[in-house]
């Protein structure tokens, strides 16, 4: 049978009755929400590229943290900056640095959000890879050791999550390797496990100062042509103990999202990384796009995609207007 008898057009006619047939829900809380850590007091320093994001000293950050709580967002991912880098990046684990600073302020506060820690190198490095640097080169094995060190120096301060994005082979089985053998064997791993070499990573390394001083990260991030390489990597972090698998991008890489999902049983992320926020609100401040309309059907397009929660910069913005829906 079709029309007259079927007229999809009947189940669009209102908004009460799209909303209670409506396949894919955004909510808040599946939202997690970036943000970048300095040393210092008071400090609040907008990033250029990221028009609304900034760089904070954990005093500052806190306060946006009770606010991230009250509008129902489900989690924050912390970014540091330190005071200082050397070749091996030893500010990363250090319990004083803003990271570990930052969530032990959360943890006195008895903030009820979930706190993620990213956990990598290149913020810390004079050299800006993602690992240590052996005869120009990114030592996978050797850096496996120090990002199992930062990992714990998180776990120590009270992360519930701790996110390795550096993808050197086999850091989530080192990581959770030094958790469990110091007793943070409850702190879960969310893995960014197919993370792509993306060009939409440009105004980040501006925010975090995380630029390579020397060649590039194709050595060990993901090519872009590769979507089986994907469930590859998935599974192999999956196997070494991943809780959470991500795939960043998120919109240059939807059918990566979907394959994950249809493969994997376990929660799946996407990150709405800085170029794609930056991206959009340069055509926004054009006028060329509707900000609340074109914002929203993103992030609806990359849970469609099947994200079980989506990192992005758009988290405080959207939150509100989800809540005024």
């Amino acid at each position: 049978m079709s029309y007259p008898e079927h007229r999809p057009r009947r189940l669009r006619r209102t908004e009460a009755i799209r909303s209670l047939v409506r396949e894919t829900m955004l909510t808040p809380a599946c939202l997690v929400y970036p943000m970048f850590v300095c040393p210092g007091t008071g400090v609040r320093k907008e990033i250029p590229s990221l028009p609304g994001i900034y760089q904070q000293s954990v005093d500052r950050a806190l306060e946006e943290c009770r606010a991230v709580e009250q509008e129902g967002i489900g989690g924050i991912i912390l970014f540091g900056i330190p005071e200082s880098k050397d070749e091996r990046g030893s500010r990363a684990w250090a319990m004083d640095a803003p990271v570990q600073q930052m969530v032990e302020a959360i943890r006195r506060a008895n903030l009820q959000v979930v706190v993620i820690t990213d956990v990598c190198l290149c913020e810390y490095t004079t050299h800006g890879h993602c690992g240590l640097v052996v005869n120009g080169d990114v030592d996978n094995d050797a850096t496996l050791e120090l990002l199992a060190e930062v990992a714990l120096s998180h776990a120590r301060a009270g992360a519930d999550l701790v996110a390795p994005s550096d993808m050197m082979d086999g850091r989530v089985g080192a990581i959770r390797h030094r958790l469990d053998e110091h007793g943070f064997s409850h702190v879960g791993i969310l893995a960014y496990a197919a993370k792509y070499c993306s060009a939409f990573y440009q105004p980040f390394r501006e925010a975090a100062a995380s630029a390579p001083q020397f060649g590039d990260r194709r050595g060990y991030q993901m090519d872009p042509a590769n979507a089986r390489e994907a469930l590859r990597e998935v599974a192999l972090d999956i196997e070494e103990g991943a809780d959470v698998v991500m795939v960043k991008p998120a919109l240059p890489y939807l059918d990566v999202i979907r394959a994950v999902r249809e493969a994997f049983a376990v929660p799946v992320a996407a990150y709405n990384v800085s170029g794609e926020y930056a991206m959009l609100k340069a055509a926004v401040a054009q006028g060329w796009l509707d900000e609340r309309r074109a914002i929203l059907e993103v992030l609806t397009a990359i849970r469609r995609a099947g994200a079980d929660f989506i990192l992005t910069y758009h988290a405080r913005e959207a939150a509100r207007w989800l809540r005024s829906c």
